[in-house]
């Protein structure tokens, strides 16, 4: 008996939860995970294998990954089948979307062929309807123009025979017919003229009179519409009348019988604007903005144009035209006249007056200009198109009536008569003429007692004599303490009296008498000239025109320069000068002339702010202009600056002529005293006490009126010269033991007095003097060796001689002291005497401080550390 083969194993059943994620709709959506797939399918096993407290038995997972693995091998087997299914199917679709796409596309060729055959057929017979068309228009034309010929030859024969009643009836037959009788009187016109026959004088005559009778005809027509408010009927006029001749007529007619040139005759109102006019003339009151009169004008002009824009839009067939005649009326007339009475009555008050009125109108009626530029209108066809081809078509060669259309547009023209309107006032050098003379006659006013005062201080500046009358009538002013004229004052008036010049007085007491601060240098006031002068580069800028800005600036600034620099500040400088050249040099000198130093840098100083900020900008346009601009304006700086040098000059001069003559005044045995608890009680010398109460004032003048290099270099010359007067004074005098000490304390005066200038290198000076004092006081057995020390080292010991002679007791030490021939002593010390020790100030060159011959330049604002004015930049 055979044995039958064993069954196969049935496949293990899987777990719901695991048969859940092998589902092909669960595959199918997602990103497969191995791992989170295996973890899912093995998770209820795991928990069993947890909960089981015996050994791990692997059958279970070994079972259930069996059972899923063929599980997912039997998924994989149908959706590779699937796979094959659908893409045999999507490769016979595509086949048969091919097979379509190519029967189409021969379609459409097919439809694209015929379509093109049609066009070129098309185009055969376009070509041929064309050829047609321009045959007919041949022909046309040529029976238009026989036709023409034969009505102008027609009319012209019944002329010429007296009869018009075709020409009558036509004219009667509406507005068609007015304007075909305008269009062939305008032809029978020009051929009139053209033809030269037996009667053709009498026949152009009776034409010539049948036009003016038909052009009356039409204006009264226009006018009664014109008066009735019938647009249309105004349109058809001015349409009849521009086919006529131009229409010239009737836009005059139009713009005469305006009611704005009619009704409105302007007379000038002078009080209408009282303020204005109150304060027009006062430079210092700000320039007016407005004019009643001006104003309301412009307003009526601009609602007038804004009215008539929408009316001549409507009524003339060429409107850009219409407007220009409109508002070169209004500018020729109503702006002209208004603005001829303002400026009329403004010349009557000043210069400055008449020239804040143009600057006024020319403001107003620059913003009214752009304001009517907005009324640009459009141009339109002057004929309609089957008239215009009448003209082309007609035998007659065609012309431009003038009315045919505009040759400027409307902005043009309202600039243009911008510019005429002021061209009388401001061509060629008609305003820079005036604004000169007005800006001239300004500072003249301003600067009137300025001027004055310093004319008479300058007139007895020179001679010696003016200076003994001037010290006569000082001393014949003086009395006594007790009222009653002393004996000398009695002598100075009867040589007054006898001499004849006691009259110089009187005659002077009839005069204006000046004040003080009439002629002192005031910023307020050169700001005042500043300002005055910037209103009128204002106005330079808004009249003239941009080529000439560049030009006018410079003539304008060489008028404030000579006003501000020549007028105000240089005639400040001569004033000084010739006080401190006239002044007595037996009295103390005055310092007051260094106070103007500082106004003047002042002064300087916002001139030329001004002249960098707003006058350099407007030259711009211009590099020679503007390069002659700062040469002149660096010139005229330059010429004051040197005024400012000369008086520094003169006054050093003066304090330190003043300093020697104190020094004169030392007595002989000042250094040698007889009485020794005399001396001892005087703390110092008069001729010391007196030349360092000088040099403070001199100090406190300075830093009060100077800074920066300006003072340092004032303070130096002057220390310098003190020193060197000192330097010939010690040789002058002998001294004693007891007189050495008096000198020291001099000397020491002098030290603290300089050194509270604050000037190193006079520092430095005056230590050397203090040691050269010393020579003195050193006992005799070490004199040779203090004199190789410190500062006195310097010095050849042959040059310190003639000081060390001057020792009371040198003749016991003399011998021995300098090792040199008497030849050679002799003749360094004839050489000293003969150069006033100039070997001596050569080898305390390295003391010298700066000299003010090296130059000196204007006192700086008192934050600047130079002497310099700010230049113009180049």
């Amino acid at each position: 008996m055979s044995r039958r083969p064993p069954l196969p194993a049935a496949p293990p059943t899987l777990d719901p939860s695991v048969e859940e994620h092998l589902r092909p709709a669960v595959l199918r959506y997602g990103k497969f995970d191995v791992t989170e797939f295996i973890g899912s399918v093995s998770e209820k096993l795991i928990n069993q294998s947890k909960a089981d407290s015996g050994p791990f038995d692997p059958k279970p997972f070994i079972r259930t990954f069996e059972a899923a693995v063929d599980k997912l091998i039997a998924v994989r087997k149908d959706v590779q089948a699937k796979t094959e299914q659908m893409e045999k199917g999507v490769r016979v679709s595509e086949r048969e979307y091919s097979k379509k796409m190519a029967d189409l596309n021969r379609g459409f060729e097919a439809v694209g062929n015929s379509f093109s055959g049609m066009e070129s057929k098309m185009n055969e017979v376009s070509s041929t309807a064309v050829r047609i068309g321009e045959q007919l228009e041949s022909v046309h034309i040529e029976r238009q123009r026989a036709q023409a010929a034969y009505d102008i030859i027609d009319f012209y024969n019944q002329f010429s025979k007296g009869d018009t009643q075709r020409l009558d009836e036509m004219r009667k037959e509406g507005r068609a017919g007015r304007r075909q009788v305008a269009v062939l009187l305008r032809r029978l016109n020009m051929v009139a003229k053209e033809v030269d026959l037996p009667n053709g004088d009498k026949t152009r005559e009776a034409i010539e009179k049948y036009c003016e009778k038909f052009e009356k005809e039409m204006l009264n027509l226009f006018d009664r519409c014109y008066r009735k408010g019938d647009p249309k009927m105004m349109h058809h006029c001015a349409q009849t009348l521009l086919e006529f001749n131009g229409g010239a007529s009737c836009v005059q007619v139009y713009v005469n019988q305006h009611d704005f040139f009619i009704n409105n005759v302007r007379e000038s109102k002078h009080n209408d604007d009282v303020l204005l006019w109150n304060t027009l003339p006062d430079p210092d009151a700000n320039p007016p903005k407005s004019e009643v009169g001006l104003t309301e004008l412009f307003s009526e002009i601009r609602g007038t144009v804004d009215t008539e824009a929408q009316i001549v839009k409507a009524v003339f067939p060429n409107p850009p035209v219409v407007m220009q005649v409109f508002l070169q009326r209004v500018f020729a007339q109503s702006i002209q006249q208004h603005m001829e009475q303002l400026l009329h009555r403004a010349n009557t008050m000043s210069d400055l007056s008449y020239l804040r009125i143009l600057q006024l109108v020319h403001v107003q009626a620059s913003v009214l200009v752009e304001d009517l530029k907005a009324y640009e209108l459009p141009a339109v066809s002057t004929r309609a198109p089957y008239e215009a081809g009448e003209i082309r078509r007609s035998i007659m060669s065609p012309t431009t009536s003038a009315g045919s259309g505009p040759s400027t547009t409307v902005s043009t023209m309202l600039e243009t008569a911008m510019e005429e309107l002021f061209v009388p006032y401001t061509e060629g050098q008609r305003y820079l003429e005036r604004e000169s003379r007005s800006l001239g006659a300004l500072f003249a006013g301003l600067l009137t007692a300025f001027t004055r005062y310093h004319e008479r201080t300058q007139k007895g500046k020179s001679s010696v004599f003016d200076r003994v009358v001037n010290q006569l009538s000082a001393a014949a002013a003086t009395t006594s303490t007790s009222g009653v004229s002393t004996t000398s004052a009695q002598a100075a008036n009867a040589i007054l009296r006898f001499g004849g010049m006691a009259d110089r007085g009187q005659d002077k007491a009839g005069e204006e008498p000046v004040r003080e601060e009439d002629g002192v240098l005031d910023i307020d006031l050169a700001e005042k000239m500043l300002k005055w002068h910037a209103e009128a580069i204002g106005r330079c800028v808004e009249l003239s025109s941009a080529n000439d800005v560049a030009k006018n600036t410079f003539a304008l600034l060489r008028v404030l320069a000579e006003a501000i620099g020549t007028s105000y500040i240089e005639a400040a400088i001569e004033t000084s000068m010739a006080r401190v050249e006239s002044a007595d040099t037996k009295t103390e000198p005055n310092l007051q002339p260094l106070a103007i130093l500082r106004a003047v840098d002042l002064i300087c100083h916002l001139w030329q702010q001004y002249v960098n900020t707003a006058l350099l900008p407007l030259a711009s346009s211009s590099v020679t202009t503007r390069r002659e601009m700062v040469v002149y304006n660096n010139q005229s700086i330059s010429r004051l600056e040197g005024g400012a040098n000369h008086l520094t000059q003169r006054i050093t001069d003066t304090v330190i002529t003043w300093l020697s003559l104190q020094l004169t005044k030392q007595k002989k045995n000042d250094f040698k005293p007889r009485n020794d608890d005399l001396s001892f009680a005087r703390v110092n010398t008069e001729p010391c006490v007196a030349c360092c109460d000088t040099l403070e004032k001199v100090r406190d003048a300075a830093k009060a009126n100077l800074s920066g290099k300006n003072l340092e270099v004032f303070l130096t010359e002057v220390g310098v010269s003190f020193h060197s007067l000192l330097l010939e004074h010690l040789r002058k005098f002998p001294v004693s033991a007891t007189g050495g000490l008096m000198l020291a304390k001099d000397i020491k005066m002098y030290q603290d007095t300089i050194s509270s200038f604050g000037i190193p290198s006079l520092t430095e000076r005056y230590e050397f003097l203090r040691q050269l004092g010393n020579v003195f006081l050193v006992r005799p057995d070490i004199l040779k060796s203090y004199i190789t020390e410190n500062y006195l080292g310097r010095i050849d010991p042959i040059l310190l001689k003639p000081y060390i002679s001057l020792r009371s007791d040198y003749a016991q030490f003399e011998k021995g002291f300098i090792d040199a021939d008497d030849g050679t002593t002799d003749r360094l010390a004839a050489e000293a005497k003969s150069s006033r020790f100039a070997r001596l100030s050569v080898m305390m060159k390295d003391l010298e401080g700066i000299k003010l011959s090296d130059g000196i330049s204007i006192p700086s604002m008192p934050s600047r550390s130079s002497f310099a004015i700010p230049r113009a930049f180049g």
